[in-house]
């Protein structure tokens, strides 16, 4: 029953794989003259969740780099805007007990956007963003039960990256545009990490794996 039920995730993840972030196999949307400059990450210090997988700041770095790149680095325009990222904290989830307890990975990160020409910050204070993970095949039982931490961890970058995006595309007159008639700004949750993942029976919880 159990190899039938992960032979039937499996299946359903290569399809859902396919679908996930399909947006950067297109053209992406107009953003005026962004050009990336720099790309920067830093983590020095974020708080961990409980029943977290560990990563490094070096981790992050790596994992956040290749995804606000993927993205932002396909934009031709004529004026650089850097990115800067400080991860604030994370989980990591850890294999949980499937329908009962079913640990989810979260990300928290600050996002300053710099304009290189002017030499200052376009949103003076850090914009504040928290991602989940996204209900897929991978998570539906939880992603510490079929993902080792660097998949986490890059899944996790992704859907970072796309919310700044989506972030900066409501601003288009940052980067040279027009501004939009109306803009609706995403109020973000403000989430505890110490009650994301609380565990059914808390003296059962497993230990903290490495893969």
């Amino acid at each position: 029953m159990i190899i039938r039920l992960f032979a039937a995730l499996a299946l359903a993840l290569s399809l859902s794989a396919c679908s996930e972030f399909k947006d950067l196999s297109e053209p992406p949307a107009p953003m005026g003259d962004f050009l990336l400059g720099h790309n920067i990450v830093v983590a020095p210090d974020p708080t961990v969740g409980p029943l977290s997988r560990p990563a490094t700041e070096e981790e992050w770095q790596e994992s956040l780099t290749e995804a606000i790149t993927e993205r932002f680095g396909r934009y031709d325009g004529t004026k650089y805007y850097h990115i800067a990222v400080k991860v604030e904290g994370f989980i990591l989830a850890l294999p949980g007990i499937p329908m009962v307890a079913s640990p989810k990975s979260v990300l928290i990160a600050g996002v300053t956007i710099w304009d290189d020409e002017k030499g200052e910050k376009i949103n003076p204070e850090p914009k504040r963003f928290t991602v989940f993970e996204r209900f897929s095949a991978e998570t539906f039982l939880s992603s510490g039960l079929t993902q080792n931490r660097h998949v986490q961890r890059r899944n996790l970058s992704r859907n970072m990256a796309k919310k700044i995006h989506d972030w900066l595309l409501k601003h288009p007159e940052w980067f040279g545009g027009e501004p939009l008639d109306s803009v609706v700004e995403e109020v973000e949750p403000e989430v505890d990490l110490d009650t994301v993942n609380v565990p059914v029976e808390p003296e059962d919880a497993p230990a903290a794996a490495e893969s």
